[in-house]
């Protein structure tokens, strides 16, 4: 590998080994949630505070787990992405839904508690890039022997109820309120020390990073630390470290937009240490020739920073993507663990970010130990170990292309929120991995708009294909995903298992030999932790995103995952056809000679078209512009082509009803109520009406398909096949992606 000198690294290491109390190993009895750390339970968000995802039960395991049988579930009224990952503690299990509600079951009968609806102000999905969802609670026991969870909600507030009953004990507003509020949260609550760590969202639109600690018991605020720094015309920095932080940034813009830095996702802690560590987001806008004109590389964006739990200070920084010009955001998972490397302990930090180079830290001071990609990209060559940066194509920048460039990965990353799973007993990072090629394309000229996606890139350089067959060759061919087996010390792959679709479930490792993912198709895999054979399977009705978990009571292992579909790639990559599906929030929970629950078959009935109730405009020109208007506002949420998921309605499908009040929902927001806000204030009706003549040309289209898409006519597979063998002869020579910039 492409390593600083072996006496360079072995100085290094014997010199912490000095200083660092001989490579002390984490604290393994550390009081998690302020209870004795128990091997049964599942008490934060990565079951500890090291975030491994790692369950040491083994009581399933890969010589019995074809006994697995599903033992309870329950149904939610939601239908949106469910990406938390449930608690459990004392016998019961705590999961967060979309749009901010709390439920609590008996995690032995699946008996509900009690269930907290936070009332979230659901028109603040027009804030959100990604959907109303929640990444799921926090816990703490205080001195007073009270459970407390925690939920951060969409419209910024974090709340703590009695963990026994659901009664609301305090609620603080976390981040700035108010119309011109571009702020949500989707982030887990994580408790250390009595206190609770929350983040926020918003970094497509135009806020300023943060992250806060509040006391656990009062909901007092004990500090706040920005991860940018703040326009200099408004007073002096609120800490030390952003006086230099500053001197990275350049130009006016980032004072406009806040700058980006959000923090919604990694966060992990070493008591040992007490440094408690953090990932942080991507810049506004991505385009640095519009954020930062004269260069530098914008801290803190895209950096793990450690600091004092107790007070916020600052200890050391790792920039993962200096000068981000992609939205390589790297607050992706952080993990703990302990590595035997060129014969020297190390406790390291491990993060697999966006830009598809995994990352081994030095956790006591953040010196890079090695970055190679675990994916193939073509934005950068390799890490300059050296310059402690990428160096980059000259692809990757694609403002000095007049058509843009087509980057791997794209802008949901090589790996995004979904969890991976690292396993001591095998030694093995296991990632959610996503094959994604995107165009990149500066917009020209470029107005930063409020409550709007301010990229900088031209969003309609995504291509519009009217052709269903053709769409679905394309995805089929280009966009899929892989469970990837990485082994953190050789920097090398172990196994893979390829996956028809990009966007797949988090992954948990086990004692027992086990890898758990569920995936788009709606199922729930054991593989083997070794060798990556698919051992085990459950079918159910819709996508898992969300990671499992696995806890033991009364003897009994359990484990459970939740269900439901949507986050970025499945809203903006939808189906070329909508199924019939509801997409369903449910969560189950297996056991060894459970129930046995029946299985739910698989969401790919496709759904007959609706026809159109007035004749359509067919002029060109209106048709392009409503594509450009639909790609700057609509494909966030109703996929390219407007081919959605079936976590919000397929525009492609919509009732006569819709096309009826088409201007009233898209103008005037009469569905402001279910999250559809209108646009009346950055668009007039004209492109109002040019939007509906793009989308009635997609609804026309479908009505190729017949009743029954699944069925295509021997005209329709020859073109499949045909577009299908071009689009994989690109994907075998991704030089061909550029062939034409």
């Amino acid at each position: 590998m492409n390593m600083p000198s072996t006496y360079f690294r072995i100085v290094t290491a014997l010199l912490l080994l000095c200083v660092s109390n001989s490579g002390a190993a984490y604290k393994t009895d550390a009081l998690v949630a302020n209870v004795k750390s128990s091997d049964q339970e599942w008490l934060s968000i990565g079951r500890d505070y090291r975030e491994q995802r790692f369950s040491p039960l083994q009581q399933i395991d890969d010589q019995n787990i074809y006994q697995l049988k599903l033992e309870w579930e329950a149904e939610f009224p939601t239908n949106r992405a469910m990406e938390s990952t449930p608690l459990v503690h004392d016998g019961k299990l705590y999961v967060t839904l979309p749009w901010g509600y709390l439920y609590a079951f008996d995690a032995k009968t699946g008996n509900e508690l009690w269930n907290y609806d936070s009332t979230s102000n659901r028109a603040n999905l027009i804030n959100m890039c990604c959907g109303p969802v929640n990444r799921g609670p926090g816990l703490w026991v205080g001195e007073d022997g009270v459970p407390r969870i925690y939920m951060a909600t969409l419209d910024g507030r974090l709340l703590a109820l009695n963990a026994g009953s659901g009664e609301l004990l305090w609620e603080v507003q976390v981040t700035p309120a108010g119309k011109d509020s571009q702020y949500s949260i989707t982030g887990p609550a994580r408790v250390i020390q009595g206190k609770v760590m929350v983040g926020s969202s918003g970094g497509e639109y135009g806020v300023r990073g943060f992250f806060t600690a509040y006391d656990a018991i009062t909901g007092e605020k004990a500090w706040r630390f920005y991860t940018v720094p703040r326009n200099p015309l408004l007073g002096p920095q609120e800490q030390p470290e952003l006086e230099m932080a500053l001197k990275t940034w350049s130009g006016e813009l980032w004072k406009k937009t806040g700058g980006g830095g959000t923090v919604w996702d990694g966060m992990a802690y070493d008591p040992e240490l007490d440094l408690l560590y953090v990932a942080i987001g991507n810049g506004t806008p991505w385009n640095r020739e519009l954020r930062s004109p004269g260069g530098g590389d914008n801290l803190f964006l895209n950096s793990i920073v450690a600091v004092r739990p107790d007070t916020g200070e600052y200890v050391w920084h790792f920039q993962v993507t200096p000068n981000d010009n992609w939205d390589y955001t790297g607050v992706q998972q952080l993990v703990l663990a302990e590595l035997e490397i060129d014969g020297v302990p190390r406790d390291v930090i491990m993060q697999a970010p966006k830009n598809g180079f995994y990352f081994v830290l030095d956790r006591h001071t953040g010196e890079l130990i090695s970055a190679e990609p675990y994916v193939s990209i073509n934005w950068a060559t390799h890490w300059d170990y050296e310059t402690n940066r990428p160096v980059e194509t000259d692809i990757a920048s694609y403002q000095n292309y007049e058509n843009g460039t087509i980057l791997i990965p794209g802008p949901v990353g090589a790996h995004n929120w979904q969890p991976m799973a690292y396993s001591p007993d095998t030694g093995l990072t296991y990632i959610p991995v996503q094959h994604v090629p995107t165009p990149y394309k500066k917009k020209d000229p470029f107005e930063y708009t409020l409550h709007r996606w301010n990229t900088g890139t031209d969003d309609s350089a995504l291509p519009s294909i009217s052709n269903w067959v053709m769409w679905e060759a394309a995805l089929d061919a280009l966009i899929y995903g892989t469970l990837l087996a990485w082994d953190p010390v050789e920097q090398k792959e172990a196994w893979s298992v390829r996956l028809p679709f990009a966007s797949n479930g988090g992954v948990l490792a086990t004692a027992g030999n086990l890898v758990f993912q569920g995936n788009f198709q709606g199922e729930f895999v054991a593989y083997n932790a070794s060798n990556g054979k698919n051992i085990w399977q459950h079918q159910t009705d819709g996508p898992i995103v969300a990671a499992a978990m696995s806890y033991e009571i009364d003897g009994e292992q359990y484990v459970a995952v939740t269900q439901g579909g949507g986050g970025v790639l499945q809203l903006a990559f939808g189906r070329p056809y909508q199924t019939t599906g509801k997409n369903t929030n449910r969560l189950m929970v297996f056991k060894l000679n459970g129930k046995g629950l029946p299985e739910r078959p698989a969401d790919t009935v496709g759904r007959a078209p609706v026809p159109l109730v007035a004749e359509r405009n067919t002029d060109p020109e209106a048709i392009a512009r409503g594509h450009e208007v639909f790609m700057h506002h609509c494909v966030g949420c109703h996929g390219i082509n407007a081919a959605a998921s079936n976590a919000v309605p397929d525009l492609r499908y919509r009732s006569p009803k819709i096309q009826t009040i088409f201007s009233g929902v898209v103008g005037a927001g009469v569905l402001e109520h279910d999250g559809m806000v209108g646009f009346f204030e950055t668009e007039n009706l004209e492109d109002i009406q040019a939007l509906r003549a793009f989308l009635d040309m997609q609804q026309v289209s479908m009505n190729e398909m017949g009743d029954n898409p699944d069925e295509k006519s021997i005209w329709q597979k020859i073109q499949y096949w045909f577009f299908y063998g071009i689009f994989k002869i690109v994907d075998k020579f991704p030089s061909l992606l550029n062939i034409a910039s």
